[in-house]
């Protein structure tokens, strides 16, 4: 008997509307693990080089892990992949909430959504039975109305939903899939990919079980949680993440005006304490999670939020708000609202409209260029305008739909210096200049800049839980924040091999397990006689994986950059002359090759491929080579 999956995968093509079942076995789940593992051995086997990722060639894969829908904390998330409209390259996103517990309680490891539905449809899983059905009526509706008139239609009121908003339906290239309204599957435009497939929505209801084969081990884990959360993640429990942001202020590594600066003068309107006083309703949670850091805000005039929606995390409070120069926060409430409504990733649409900004006050746009929207810094009302835009493709907004480096394009003159992105994708709210080996992370991450599959130096610079954990993996001693030596590349290559781990597995980020607590959680779930190094290497595969598909459709060691702007010393604040080091900066992603055995172009060696056991992805090298 399988434990902890349920060694289904549907393939749904919507061309045909044929579903077929294939029953993966058990070996499968142990090489991968569930999530990214899933999608990066899916794509590398099954896309076809070079396609389009707005074509039907392309396929929307959405995975859970071995751990999902058991009854812990941080277990409810599950994995959306494609290849990404927004970077051409590898893409995937995690979320939380409830859907993936869902499908996988409906009998459902994965499911492959294959070519293109002659004209809208949604799709209605009930128990382990998948029906395509017309969502005509659904096109064009924000998404807290379809979930509505979804759940009418289907009879069931508690069904959970994955679906898009009217800015996946326009295809804008980061547009997300929101699991249950106020869940994100934010990064690289799988909304997009789910539009140009005429997919409204996945809707799930289901009476299945997660097997266990020990289910004490897990009750305990469980207990463990319970009864330590409130120590060890209380300012989460609190305040939700936006905890972090007067602490990154302080420091002067809050985004500021597109980077431009490292602290806000309008903290104190915006942080998370501030909305906790004046429009927090309560905390919400995802799957079985009794931390609870999602936060639910309403407000009235002169902006109405709508609960249902959520309310802004740290990434929303900084990209909406201290990023764009905006200290109002009932405004960058209703900018989040709006993007949850719209189907839109808060951090590329805030680093757009931030991008925008400058070079709008740089005289790279104007009025007449943005339809007389001022897109001056501090101009929550432009703002606004600019995520309605963006997300209907309307005036300017259509050329911000295309992400920060076609638009750079497309306006000419220096706004490439503005546009900050890694491999096509904008940078999310952490500041690398201060957290160095964050930002060699960004330039090596498979997605483009992304701050989850990295690591963050601060967490490392002195004694704490985090170096603890790590000295499981053999990291013993603190590194300065801003140290590029071999020892933090080495730290970089193992933290984030574990974050591949997670993102396989699909454990919240939040949870304060250690390495060997999560180890334990899999051997309780599915039985095996599993270990750390395991885990690992798990990691390591997944890493190597997304590489070589990356390899393959034409990005090399010269995508492998940050922006000009990180090698640039802060003017002014605490962080006053600090940037990074170019040599420094290099000399580690040398380093970082050298360590994954991967040559001088960044191309893992066939020997390091046939030692993690997927010694078949070495033919992609070579055909690419060729």
């Amino acid at each position: 008997m399988a434990y902890g999956y349920q060694q289904k995968v549907a393939r749904i093509d919507l061309s045909t509307g044929l579903v077929s079942v294939e029953q993966p076995d058990g070996n499968f789940y142990r090489t991968y693990l569930g999530g990214r593992g899933f999608i990066a051995q899916y794509m590398l086997k099954e896309l076809s080089p070079g396609i389009d990722p707005l074509s039907p060639d392309n396929k929307l894969i959405f995975a859970n892990g071995v751990i999902t829908g058991v009854p812990v904390g941080g277990c409810g998330r599950n994995s959306v992949g494609a290849k990404s409209p927004l970077t051409g390259a590898y893409g995937d996103a995690e979320v939380g909430g409830y859907f993936g517990v869902e499908l996988k309680r409906a009998g459902y490891d994965a499911l492959i959504l294959e070519g293109k539905a002659e004209k809208p449809v949604y799709l209605w899983i009930k128990d382990d039975v998948i029906s395509i059905k017309d969502a005509t009526n659904l096109w064009g509706k924000p998404t807290a109305i379809s979930q509505e008139e979804i759940r009418d239609e289907v009879g069931e009121r508690l069904a959970r939903t994955a679906q898009i908003g009217p800015a996946g339906e326009n295809m804008v290239r980061y547009a997300c899939i929101m699991n249950d309204l106020s869940h994100a599957a934010g990064r690289t435009g799988m909304g997009a990919v789910m539009g140009s497939k005429n997919v409204k929505a996945i809707a799930v209801k289901a009476s299945k079980r997660v097997e266990l084969q020990n289910t004490e081990g897990v009750k305990n884990l469980g207990l463990w949680l319970r009864d330590n959360y409130k120590t060890l993640a209380k300012r989460l429990a609190d305040e939700g993440s936006g905890c972090v942001l007067f602490g990154l202020n302080r420091v002067g590594a809050l985004p500021t005006r597109n980077f431009q600066e490292g602290s806000f003068e309008g903290t104190s309107k915006i942080n998370s304490r501030t909305m906790k006083d004046v429009m927090v309703k309560r905390h919400a949670e995802c799957w079985a999670c009794p931390i609870r850091c999602k936060t639910v805000v309403e407000t009235g005039a002169p902006y109405y939020v709508n609960p249902v929606y959520g309310g802004p995390e740290y990434e929303t409070l900084a990209s909406l708000g201290s990023n764009c120069g905006i200290d109002e926060l009932e405004a960058i409430a209703k900018g989040h609202e709006l993007c949850n409504s719209f189907g839109l990733d808060t951090i590329s649409a805030g680093a757009s409209i931030a991008f925008a900004m400058e070079c709008y006050e740089n005289g790279l746009l104007t009025r007449r260029d943005t339809e007389g929207v001022e897109l001056r810094f501090g101009n929550h009302e432009a703002m606004l305008e600019m995520i309605r835009k963006i997300a209907y493709r309307q005036g300017f907004g259509n050329i911000l739909a295309e992400g920060v480096a076609r638009a750079a394009e497309r306006i000419g003159g220096e706004a490439k210096k503005f546009a900050l992105q890694v491999k096509g994708q904008e940078v999310p709210m952490h500041e690398p200049r201060w957290k160095q080996g964050l930002g060699v992370g960004y330039a090596l991450s498979p997605t483009g800049a992304d701050h989850v599959h990295n690591m963050h130096d601060i967490v490392y610079a002195a004694p704490g839980p985090e170096l603890e954990n790590m000295k499981s993996l053999g990291i013993f001693e603190p590194l300065p924040v801003a140290d590029l030596s071999s020892a933090k590349v080495r730290l970089l290559i193992y933290k984030t091999c574990w974050q591949h781990v997670k993102n396989c597995l699909l454990i919240c980020d939040y949870m304060p397990f250690s390495h060997q607590q999560t180890t334990d959680l899999v051997r309780f779930v599915t039985g095996w006689d599993t270990n750390i190094w395991e885990l690992m290497k798990v990691g390591e595969r997944c890493l190597n994986l997304t590489r070589i598909f990356n390899l393959r459709e034409g990005l090399g060691s010269s995508d492998d950059k940050l922006p000009d702007r990180f090698f640039s010393p802060f003017a002014s604040g605490p962080l006053q002359g600090t940037s990074i080091d170019r040599k420094a900066f290099q000399s580690a992603i040398s380093t970082y090759y050298r360590m994954m055995s991967w040559d001088e172009k960044g191309i893992p060696s066939e020997g390091k491929l046939e030692e993690l056991g997927i010694g078949w992805a070495a033919e992609t090298i070579k055909k690419n080579a060729a």
